[in-house]
């Protein structure tokens, strides 16, 4: 079984991974790869330093992430240059991690949080969750477990596919908006439960 797991920025989609893994899950998470591919001497920084230059690379050779947050988000074109360096890499990396899962017999969850915005995921797994909450409750989230600002988080949010896009692309939705964890826990146990049954008819 191959899933696709998505969800707003401080929607609780981590939690939700980590909960999937816990039920024997191989989580492959795309941010994860993203990050270790921008480590100094990462697989990324070659081509991020080709296309933006030394002032988005940080001074131990790491990408600089804040800085390249605020490029990215303010330029439509420069976030296009930074995906065409990242995806294809992460995509090749995807593939690795889950021909080895498939090799083990396990079920896959990928991770990703622009599922919806790439328009090419969807090809890719067999069923779609979504992890949703309000935009006011991401905001809160967001900035208690952050130094983000308000604006930053909300800046965020609208470059990301509205609630309702994410919501309509998914083959089930995780409202996690009042639920304490052992709730939640019980609700993706339940999920995941009841997919893993059918992929297996």
């Amino acid at each position: 079984m191959r899933v696709g797991l998505t969800g707003g920025i401080g929607s609780g989609k981590s939690t939700v991974a980590a909960m999937l893994a816990h039920l024997g899950a191989a989580v492959i998470d795309t941010d994860a790869i993203s990050k270790a591919l921008t480590l100094p001497s990462g697989g990324a920084m070659a081509g991020i330093a080709a296309a933006f230059g030394s002032s988005v690379i940080a001074a131990d050779g790491s990408l600089d992430r804040s800085r390249m947050r605020q490029i990215a988000f303010a330029d439509p074109d420069a976030r296009k240059r930074l995906e065409q360096v990242l995806h294809p890499l992460i995509g090749d990396e995807c593939n690795r991690q889950a021909s080895v899962a498939a090799a083990e017999g396990r079920d896959i969850v990928f991770d990703v949080p622009l599922l919806v915005e790439s328009g090419r995921w969807r090809s890719r797994v067999d069923r779609v969750l979504v992890v949703d909450a309000t935009e006011a409750t991401q905001v809160d989230r967001v900035v208690a477990r952050s130094s983000w600002t308000i604006e930053a988080v909300r800046s965020v949010i609208d470059q990301q596919a509205t609630r309702i896009l994410r919501r309509a692309s998914a083959d089930a939705v995780i409202f996690n908006e009042t639920m304490t964890l052992p709730e939640l826990e019980l609700q993706v146990s339940a999920l995941w439960t009841q997919w893993a049954e059918s992929a297996a008819r």
